[in-house]
Order: structure tokens, then sequence, then C-alpha cells
């Protein structure tokens, strides 16, 4: 398989910074989760790794949306590229000593998160400015690819360089790290004079009054929320690998791939053939797939049909990340899109964690197969709501609007004010 990429070499630096960014965080998840767990033998301590990358994400998504809206995106992703490389620095350091502690592991991890908090955004904002609008679609995926193929690629590569010993994971991560701040730091933008405001509060809540004021905007993120919130069975995939399928854990290796496989082919298929009209209903389609394929893999007991399921909902899922990406970048100003990937990216980040949480509790109150299936049966009733509460979203028919709006109409003295829906 081989990639579609627009024909832009800043485009190809973005996309390459952000492979070897991700490729190298998957590499430190790997690291970090077996160290955390050989130091305390504690499931609980593993939880924690992830929960405290997640809470500098969740409270500073107003702020960084603001700053990205505010400086140069390009700066702020190669100070959190290094601070990344001083914490993947400092965790080899601490290994190739034998002082690294849980406590510092857990700072380390802190401040990773609050790294990607500022970086996502910003990388989010940056990509509609390095490709004409009508390209977009196809950056989208293209860039989607690249990080399912280090999603993929990362965890297998970190696992197999732990052999050698934790400090040379973490010394490649920052390595890999330092090269993405380079990638980036080389892009060429047209120059343009940023206008720097204070925050206030109507400009630090600018993305959330944004979102609600633009219908299709706010149903395109929300539908996505609420099925991968519903749907979401990975937390469950160990429970399966071991009780239902019986597979071991080659066979959970196996499952945890298999949305990315699918995600990854999908998004191969959608830079060389973007979709080109009658989005809306691709879209809810898509994720009406995402919940059938989840009452599959709940109710298999065939371990090659589970593999399956998961990789066409892999695949769906993918079609629906990359209309609602784009379509949250093409309705939204340049000065605004900061704040707005930032709200976006604690929409995905909430449905993921809570996904999981949900997943677990039903689990336990209704048995795994019940919960799996119940998801998916309520990702379905999603997709039907949704069709009622956000028609203009169903109806949607190409990415770029017939009458781009114009984003120099916006007042020089409200810009961070959202503007009104069309």
């Amino acid at each position: 398989m081989k990639i579609s990429f627009p024909k832009s070499s800043s485009f190809l630096r973005f996309w390459m910074s952000q492979t070897a960014s991700t490729m190298a965080y998957q590499m430190l998840v790997v690291a970090i989760g077996w160290q955390v767990y050989d130091l305390t033998q504690s499931a609980f301590m593993l939880g924690m790794v992830g929960l405290v990358q997640f809470v500098p994400q969740l409270l500073l998504t107003l702020i960084v949306g603001h700053v990205a809206d505010q400086y140069d995106r390009r700066r702020i992703v190669l100070l959190c590229q290094w601070l990344k490389t001083a914490m993947a620095a400092i965790l080899a350091i601490g290994s190739l000593t034998g002082t690294l502690t849980v406590e510092i592991i857990f700072i380390c991890a802190c401040l990773i998160g609050g790294a990607r908090a500022f970086e996502l955004p910003s990388m989010q904002a940056l990509l509609p400015k390095l490709v004409e609008p009508s390209m977009l679609a196809r950056a989208m995926a293209s860039a989607a690819g690249g990080r399912e193929f280090a999603i993929i690629i990362g965890p297998a590569l970190g696992g197999l360089i732990y052999a050698l010993g934790s400090d040379i994971v973490y010394m490649t991560g920052a390595a890999l790290f330092l090269a993405a701040g380079f990638l980036v730091l080389i892009i060429r933008l047209p120059f343009h004079t940023q206008r720097r405001e204070k925050p206030t509060l109507q400009s630090l809540l600018g993305g959330v009054n944004f979102i609600r004021s633009k219908k299709v905007v706010l149903g395109a993120i929300s539908m996505d929320l609420f099925s991968v919130l519903l749907g979401g069975a990975t937390a469950l995939l160990p429970i399966y690998a071991r009780d239902i399928l019986q597979t071991g854990p080659w066979g959970l290796g196996l499952l945890r791939t298999a949305p990315a496989i699918g995600a990854l082919a999908m998004s191969v298929y959608l830079a060389k053939r973007p979709l080109a009209s009658r989005v809306g209903h691709v879209m809810f389609a898509a994720v009406a797939g995402f919940g059938l394929a989840t009452i599959v893999f709940g109710i298999s007991r065939w371990f090659p049909l589970s593999l399956l399921a998961l990789i066409v909902l892999g695949a769906m899922d993918m079609v629906s990340v990359v209309i609602r990406q784009t379509l949250v970048q093409l309705e939204t100003p340049d000065e605004m899109r900061g704040r707005v990937s930032a709200v976006n990216a604690i929409f995905i980040g909430a449905s993921n964690q809570l996904g999981e949480f949900e997943s677990g509790v039903t689990a336990a109150w209704f048995g795994t197969v019940p919960a799996v299936v119940i998801g998916g049966i309520g990702t379905l009733l999603v997709v039907v709501a949704w069709m009622r509460l956000f028609p203009d979203l169903f109806r949607r028919d190409a990415l770029l609007h017939e009458q781009p709006r114009v984003t120099s109409a916006v007042p020089e003295k409200s810009r961070s004010i959202p503007s009104a829906a069309p």
C-alpha cells in the first residue's frame, strides 16, 4: 500500500514530523507501562499512567487553544518536541543508572501529557495552511494514515528495542522527538502578521462558543464522541482474548492491532480516492457500520471473525474521523482553529478514556458480551437520533461548501468571537 500525498514539500515535512512524534510516543508508552508494572506489580498504577497524561490535557484545554491561535504554531510544536525530548532523556538516564523511580516516571509522563496538550491542537490547526482547501480531505487521510502506521509499528518496535534495554527505547524516542521538532521548524508558511490578544474569558471560551454556533461541526464532533463512548470495547479485549476466544497473549496482540490495520487501509484508500459528494450520508453510514461491527465482535466466538470485525470497525472509524476533522477545519476560520482543535481534542480524549470506563462498568453490571452488544446498539441509536437532531450534517453533500466562508469578513475587533452560523 502506498499513501498518496498532496504535492507539497511542507505537507511532507508535516507528515514525517507527526509520524515520528507518534511513533516515539507509542514506543515510550510501551516502555513506561512495562517499567511501572515491573516496579509496582499493580494494575492500578498502570491505569494511573494514562490518567496523569490525560489530566493535563483536560485542565489546559482552554489555554492551549488560545495559545495556538495567538503564537506561531510551528514554534509551539517545536517547544513541545523539545520538552518531550528532555523527558525521554531523563527516563533514559534514570534507566541507565538504575535511579528511575515510579514518582519520576509519573512526573515525566505528566509533562509529556502537558506537551501533547499543546502540540495536538497546534498541529491540527497548522495542517489547513499547508494545502489548498480542495486537497484538505486527502491531506487529512494521509496524515491519519501516518498516525495509524506509527500506532501499529511504534509499540512493536518499542517492545523489540526494550529487549536491549529500556534506556535504548527512551534514547530512540528522544531522537525521534528531536527529529520531529526539526521537521516542523523547516515547514514553510506564507508570511502572516499575527495579532495577539490578551486572554479573556470570552476568548478562552471562543472554541466552545464557536462549536455551539456551528451545527454541522457540533453534530460531527458529538456523534463521534457518543459513538466511541458507547461502542468502544478495547478495554475488554483482554477478557475476550483469554476467556471468550481463548487465544492467549498472541491473540490479544492481534486483536489490539486489528482496528489500526483497518484504519490504515481505509486512510490509504481515502488518500487516493477522497470523498467528493454525499459526505453526510457516508459519515452516518460509517458510524452505523462501526456499531454493527461492534455487535458482530461482541457475539463472535470464532477468532477470525472477531479479527475481521475489528478490522472493519477500525476502517469505519477512519471514515468518520477523516470527514469530521476535515469539516471542522474547513468550517473554522484560521484565527479560531487552535481553540476549536483543542476542544475537539478533549472530545476525542474523553470519548476514548470514558469509553473504556463505560465498557468496564457495563461489563461488571451485565457481563462482557452483553456490554459490548449493548454498546453497539447504543451507537446505532445515536446514528438515528443524530439524523433528526442534525439534519444539515446528514444532508451535507461536499466537504468544501459551495460558498466558502471568507475569514477576513470577521471584524477585526471580534476575532475571538465566533461568527454567526450560516
